[in-house]
């Protein structure tokens, strides 16, 4: 069971760098294998400091697969500004809601999926699923949808969606993209494969026949 202690914020810069260490060695050497004497030699921080700052090896483990993922969280949330935030607004948004959507899709594709750090969380979650609360434990696994639906909601009240159900529309696109991806080809990483990028486009388009208001596609 993790620690009921008491745990120390300490330096940003010693949590940082035993949090580097620990990732390093876990997906090196394996959780099991990987001693608390060893994280600290390599995070330059002595083996009391890392108890003092996170408890025991267990509640480590979930720190970093827990920061891996809001580091991707990060990045969805920087490619919905980029692409989405900003539509609801904009001049000619009805006739660009397609290739917006297809933009948004292949840059989590490939800024996302193609990234390191996603394939770490994958790396982490499948070969230490014993350590981890349940199986799958996935530290992002409501966040993109949630961070997906404002933005429909968003686009709901600027007339350019249908979206009663802002949630279930983002849980729905998802599955019609990245979701079709994985189950047709086994990933959704546009970076290795150039498959995906056909089954992004037609999922879109098959989520906008569903949602697209009447007048956006007039």
């Amino acid at each position: 069971m993790p620690t009921t202690k008491t745990l120390r914020e300490g330096s940003a810069a010693k949590r940082a760098a035993i949090l580097s260490a620990a990732r390093e060695l876990f997906l090196a050497d394996g959780f099991d294998r990987s001693s608390v004497d060893a994280v600290a030699a390599r995070a330059g921080v002595s083996k009391r400091t890392v108890y003092d700052y996170f408890g025991d090896k267990r509640t480590l483990l979930l720190a970093v697969v827990d920061t891996v993922g809001q580091s991707l969280i990060s990045t969805i949330r920087r490619t919905l500004d980029d692409t989405l935030a900003g539509l609801s607004g904009a001049a000619g948004a009805e006739d660009r809601l397609e290739d917006v959507l297809v933009t948004f899709s292949m840059r989590i594709a490939t800024d996302m999926l193609g990234s390191a750090e996603y394939a770490t969380l994958q790396r982490l979650v499948r070969a230490e699923s014993g350590h981890l609360p349940r199986r799958g434990y996935n530290s992002m696994a409501e966040t993109p949808d949630e961070a997906l639906a404002e933005q429909f909601a968003a686009l709901g009240e600027a007339g350019l969606l249908d979206v009663p159900d802002p949630r279930l529309a983002a849980d729905q696109f998802i599955a019609l993209t990245f979701g079709v991806a994985m189950d047709r080809l086994g990933s959704a990483n546009a970076v290795e494969d150039a498959r995906v990028r056909p089954l992004v486009v037609e999922g879109v388009r098959t989520f906008l026949r569903a949602y697209r208001t009447r007048a956006a596609s007039a």
